[in-house]
């Protein structure tokens, strides 16, 4: 029997108000087989944190799931990631992928579990999952609050945002959707107890050397065509953009090598290239704007976002649509991105070709600065020798020469491009 069937009219109704909180005061009729109408836009913003109800628990379900099928952590982040941006209502009386739309449903099918999923107070008695310590947490597991109904709710981690371990990368599905996004250790105040839990099928990644070092390329706007070096020093064209872009490169589909793109200026949008050769189109950003690309939310592909030098601002582009602007940099400078001290997320940073120095922002806001090029310059970064964390460089166009920072501060000279290209760095033939 589905849930919505197992509900009389009157306890239908019942549960649509609770779900609400009381944001209104009656909730009009509705057929036993029809789902409660969507909350108002004032409704959702009252319900963005916490659970907003749940599925009731299935005896069958929880007895079928006293485990349920390996799974790697990035598996269960990759799966997770699937459902930010797809514009789902939280409706406990529908499904999406056969996974109610819920806030355990959600995590039940990031962690690959049966359908229709498990609600919160399910997840430990059904030996699905363990109890942890905040030591032990790790990308794939969760936070807990296991309490029924909309007083529960249940968070993936995706890892934390800096070594202070006060915030982390959260999945979670509330009230006013998918979210991905920045979340206090272990949640928002006034939202019950949450604690770490592990799924007893996660696995962790198998490991590997990495995807060895990052590489240099530049675009040439005059033909519409990037050259990229590979590993071995030959040459690879990729034939994207025209006259008037400017470049970006970046992870841009989450898998494989990393790839190309450029900015468009004169209509605002970024033109990302996929592993197959096809296009998305971005809009972000106007002209007058410079891009940059990386991971700026720590978990999935990376993402892409620009610094707007009239207000010395970045304004970065996460995983789910949203913005986060960060006052870094001013007029005359220009701008960089990467992982500069290693924590989960990308950052941001300037070169100032008017002292010859970058200026990089560390995870807690603090500036790290470094002293490399000089004016006629344009700056590059990534992880030139494969270890630690992402390095700086410059493109130097009136000698067609890279020259990168290694992480012991060492100069590493590469010959490639001309006067008039445009820089770019990245992964180009290592599969990640």
């Amino acid at each position: 029997m589905s849930i919505k069937r197992a509900l009389t009219r009157g306890q239908a109704i019942a549960v649509a108000a609770a779900v609400i909180g009381g944001i209104v005061a009656t909730t009009p009729a509705v057929a036993a087989d029809s789902a409660p109408s969507a909350p108002s836009a004032a409704a959702l913003e009252r319900i963005d944190k916490g659970g907003a109800g749940q599925g009731e628990s299935g005896a069958a379900a929880v007895a079928r799931l006293t485990a349920g099928p390996q799974i790697t952590r990035s598996q269960a982040i990759q799966r997770a990631d699937s459902w930010v941006g797809k514009g789902l209502e939280y409706n406990w009386y529908k499904t999406y992928q056969g996974y109610r739309t819920d806030c355990s449903g959600y995590v039940s099918m990031a962690w690959n579990l049966g359908t229709p999923g498990l609600t919160t107070p399910d997840f430990v008695p059904s030996g699905v999952a363990s109890w942890i310590n905040k030591s032990q947490l790790k990308p794939g597991d969760a936070l807990l609050n296991d309490a029924a109904g909309a007083s529960g709710h249940i968070v993936l981690f995706g890892g934390w945002t800096d070594s202070s371990q006060t915030a982390y990368s959260g999945y979670e599905f509330t009230g006013s959707g998918v979210h991905h996004r920045t979340i206090p250790y272990p949640y928002f105040s006034g939202y019950g107890t949450f604690k770490p839990v592990r799924n007893n099928s996660i696995v962790d990644d198998a490991t590997n050397p990495g995807p060895g070092p990052e590489n240099v390329g530049i675009f040439r706007p005059s033909a519409g065509e990037f050259h990229l070096r590979n590993d071995d020093g030959s040459l690879a064209k990729v034939s994207w953009g025209e006259a008037g872009d400017l470049p970006v490169s970046g992870n841009f589909d989450g898998a494989g090598p990393d790839n190309v793109g450029v900015f468009r200026p004169s209509t605002g949008e970024f033109h990302l290239r996929y592993d197959d050769g096809s296009l998305t189109k971005v809009s972000w950003g106007q002209a007058g704007d410079l891009p940059v690309s990386a991971n700026f939310d720590g978990a999935g592909p990376d993402n892409i976002g620009i610094f707007r030098p009239s207000a010395g601002e970045f304004h970065l582009r996460m995983d789910d649509g949203s913005l986060v602007k960060i006052p870094w940099g001013e007029a005359g400078d220009l701008p960089v991105a990467g992982n500069w001290d290693g924590g989960a997320a990308g950052n941001v940073g300037i070169f100032r070709p008017s002292t010859g120095e970058f200026h990089l922002r560390m995870d807690d806001g603090s500036l790290t600065k470094i002293s490399w090029g000089q004016a006629g310059d344009l700056p590059v970064s990534a992880n030139w020798d494969g270890a630690g964390p992402d390095n700086i460089g410059i493109f130097r166009p009136s000698t067609g020469e890279f020259h990168l920072r290694m992480d012991d501060g060492s100069l590493t000279k590469i010959s490639w491009g001309a006067s008039g290209d445009l820089p770019v760095s990245a992964n180009w033939d290592a599969r990640r």
